[in-house]
């Protein structure tokens, strides 16, 4: 039995035992607070530096695009044609514009409608045992690495007229299904989406990889003891694989508002508008046509337009994954 320790008592002269703390549970002292100044002087130094270049680098920016957005602006010289709100009508009001919006919203729904089931269908065949599942999983993972401009460049080699991909149709008995790929304005936006959908189906694999393995395999083994394996993949599999498709919703449709690179390098969004999204025709006419005010106003538009699905995405889903989380991590 351990002895109490004892204390001088400033009032009788004599001492006195202090109470020793119950077994299991270590006595702690609390700790000296750093001062309110102090706490805030370092929270400064710590932010400064990531708040400053976020300023400079996210804020103003944005900042600049609206102001130039109010004048009628060729990027040279000062700015003195004050249009207000015009350009925003003009933009609202070219048909030119309005498909363009439609093919950003075709290309995210085809995404959910495509990619999607087939993300989820190859990472579940990936996550099994089965013989080289290593080689498998960097074979559809490395179009993923590739640059934009490379794709562009190899699959526009590709699909040109006589090329490798109308050589293989005429191989194997398909030759009357050939078509201008990249020239047919009825076909060529689908064709870019079988390119899109080469280029980042291997990320979408990996994601859902990632959440695969984040489901415990216990529960995963009882769940295929009680039930078939579609009952199993239908009510277990997919419902604790949710956060991470809903996170993957999320990445495509906001790389599919803002999608770039390939359409510009691929058909430089023809022909005749076929293939225009918002940043190629924000970028057509702010740069090639020497319409910055203008254009500017396209960049607002088409950074309003993610800015509110973002907010959306965080009050409807992103909140109720992360509460959940957090129950989980309490429990």
């Amino acid at each position: 039995m351990m002895a109490e320790p004892v204390t001088a008592d400033p009032d009788t002269g004599g001492v006195t035992a202090e109470p020793t703390p119950p077994p299991g549970r270590p006595s702690v002292r609390p700790g000296r607070r750093r001062p309110p100044v102090r706490r805030a002087l370092e929270l400064s130094l710590l932010l400064a530096p990531a708040l400053l270049l976020f300023a400079v680098f996210v804020l103003l920016p944005i900042a600049l695009a609206v102001y130039y957005s109010l004048y009628r602006w060729n990027g040279f010289g000062p700015l003195s044609d004050f249009v207000g709100v015009e350009n925003y009508r003009r933009a609202l009001a070219d048909p030119v514009f309005d498909r363009a919006i439609w093919h950003n919203v075709l290309i995210a729904v085809l995404s959910l409608l495509i990619q999607l089931p087939l993300s989820i269908g190859l990472a579940l065949l990936l996550n099994g045992r089965i013989r080289g599942r290593a080689a498998l999983r960097l074979i559809v993972f490395t179009p993923y690495v590739l640059s934009e401009a490379v794709t562009a460049v190899v699959w526009l080699s590709i699909l040109q007229p006589n090329g490798v991909f109308d050589q293989f149709l005429t191989a194997v008995g398909l030759r009357g299904s050939i078509h201008e790929w990249l020239a047919d304005g009825d076909i060529v936006l689908y064709t870019l989406f079988g390119v899109i959908t080469w280029k980042y189906i291997g990320f979408g694999i990996i994601l859902m990889l990632a959440g695969l393995q984040g489901i415990p395999s216990e529960l995963r083994e009882a769940a295929a003891l009680d039930a078939s394996s579609w009952q199993s993949t239908r009510y277990v599999t997919l419902p604790l694989l949710g956060p991470t498709i809903r996170i993957w919703i999320f990445l495509s449709i906001i790389g599919a508002l803002q999608l770039f690179d390939l359409i510009w390098i691929m058909t430089l969004g023809g022909p005749a508008g076929a293939s225009t999204t918002m940043a190629t025709y924000l970028i057509d006419h702010g740069f090639r046509r020497y319409q910055f005010g203008y254009g500017s106003a396209v960049a607002v538009l088409l950074f309003t337009v993610c800015f509110l699905f973002a907010l959306a995405y965080q009050r409807f889903a992103l909140r109720r994954d992360t509460a959940g989380a957090v129950d989980r991590a309490m429990r």
